[in-house]
């Protein structure tokens, strides 16, 4: 009997992903154990293995398809002696396009009509007006605006909005009912229609899902823009999860923020002395060899932040926990999270138990969280999960800046750049190297007394790093 394979779940909240490459083909054999594709989630690409073995019948998703969702059939594996003719390949096929069908059919939130006109829209309020000049997008209101989940090339999608065609009025002819050019330049002028004009918008609620219930969403920027103005660059997975997940950590987690100065002196002049007494460390293949000591290190600012944010939990267990409906979760360890920047994002792997670690330690395993992010072959136990964040940008220069908590955790930790500045000691001024550091903190967990006195913690640590042995 032949057996489906599923798209796998390769994070505990992963809910698509794109099938970047198939490691098999039709007719293939395969055992368990063997590497059947590679699956992209918003963060890393991971190998997917079989745990069946078969005889590869059919590939239903062709290799890079995104939005693939989690336990839907992506291939079709044959048993011992079954032909492909006798595989129940069509009710795979049909169990995917009910599946885009479902997707397609899901509520859409109310939202405002849009006058092409800058005319009165709901309640009276003053509604917006996509430029342009007379005859573009006049009477338009496409079902973009409604947020509906509408599978659309980018191109279709633009040319909907300028002939006033409604993309839920068309039926797809691409993979998987996907709209594509020649869908709108083959509609008929029934096509458009216009949207219902809700009688009021409802007061903002929490949703199950982590969005904001009744909040219209915000009119397709394209409508404003001559489609010559602007380059289109479609989302990645990794992007829409960054869209996703602050939008929600800003609406739904109050955050409040402390901010307190850190005279780094002492903490420069300890770096330089043991960076100048270390041994020096082997070179990553993305530095041009393998040359040096694998016990080696050179130790940054951020690695005695990363320390010192540790031991500072250790001492305020307040701080080092998660909200939940029902209760607080106290950790028992400093599992702090590091922010990296990548061309494509932004992802925060996590150095666990890092109040027990070394400085030396957290150093060479921050750079090589931080190597592994960039080629995106971070695991997501890697990245899921933790205490606490640190998100630094005193490499850029950035004097001082706020940071969005990243869920479940309920604080972060914004640090600028050190730099020279005048201050009083004993009544005198003088020079010092100065770094200021603000936390974002959940004030559902940490109330503002609490999350000054970590600050308080934080700063002795930073300012006398010996402190950091005891």
């Amino acid at each position: 009997m032949s057996i489906q394979i599923l798209m796998p779940a390769l994070s505990p909240t992963m809910e698509e992903g794109k099938l970047a490459k198939w490691l098999v083909k039709e007719g293939d054999q395969v055992k368990s154990g063997d590497i059947l594709a590679e699956i992209e989630t918003d963060k890393a690409t991971m190998e997917f293995e079989a745990v069946d073995e078969g005889k590869i019948g059919k590939l239903l998703v062709p290799e890079g398809t995104e939005g693939v969702k989690v336990n839907s059939p992506i291939a079709v594996l044959l048993s011992e002696g079954e032909d492909a003719t006798a595989a129940d390949i069509p009710a795979a096929m049909k169990s995917i396009k009910e599946a885009v069908t479902a997707e397609a059919k899901k509520p859409v939130p109310l939202t405002p009509t849009l006058s092409p006109k800058g005319g009165e829209g709901v309640s009276g309020q003053r509604s917006l007006a996509p430029v342009g000049g007379e005859g573009k997008g006049e009477g338009v209101v496409t079902s973009a605006l409604a947020a509906g989940r509408i599978f659309a090339s980018p191109l279709a999608k633009r040319l909907a909005a300028q002939k006033g065609i409604d993309l839920a009025a068309l039926t797809g002819s691409g993979p998987h009912g996907r709209i594509v050019k020649e869908d709108v330049e083959h509609a008929g002028p029934g096509a458009a229609k216009p949207a219902a004009v809700p009688a009021a918008i409802p007061a903002a609620q929490p949703s199950a899902g982590g969005g904001i219930a009744g909040i219209a969403p915000l009119p397709d920027a394209r409508l404003f823009y001559k489609p010559d103005d602007y380059v289109e660059i479609p989302h990645d997975l990794m992007r829409r999860s960054i869209a996703k997940r602050l939008a929600s950590a800003t609406a739904l987690i109050p955050h409040f923020y402390l901010t307190i100065d850190c005279r780094i002196d002492a903490l420069m002049a300890t770096r330089a002395r043991l960076n100048e007494a270390a041994p020096k460390p082997a070179l990553r293949p993305a530095e041009g060899g393998t040359g040096g000591d694998a016990d080696g290190y050179k130790l940054s600012v951020n690695d005695f932040v990363v320390k010192a944010a540790a031991l500072a939990l250790t001492h305020v267990p307040e701080v080092n926990a998660s909200w939940t409906d029902s209760a607080i979760l106290r950790h028992k360890h400093a599992d702090v999270g590091v922010a990296v920047a990548l061309d494509f994002g932004l992802i925060t792997p996590i150095v666990f138990h890092a109040e027990e670690k070394g400085l030396a330690q957290i150093s060479n395993e921050v750079k090589s969280l931080a190597e592994r992010a960039r080629a995106k072959k971070l695991k997501p136990q890697e990245y899921e999960g933790g205490s606490f964040a640190i998100s630094n940008l005193g490499m850029f220069g950035i004097k001082n800046f706020t940071a969005v908590i990243n869920p479940p955790h309920a604080g972060i930790l914004a640090v600028g750049a050190g730099e020279a500045r005048a201050v009083v000691t004993n009544g005198k001024v003088e020079a010092a190297t100065v770094m200021t550091v603000t936390m974002s903190c959940d004030h559902r967990v940490i109330d503002g007394a609490t999350g000054a006195r970590f600050l308080q913690i934080f700063k002795q640590y930073v300012e006398e790093p010996a402190a950091m042995l005891l």
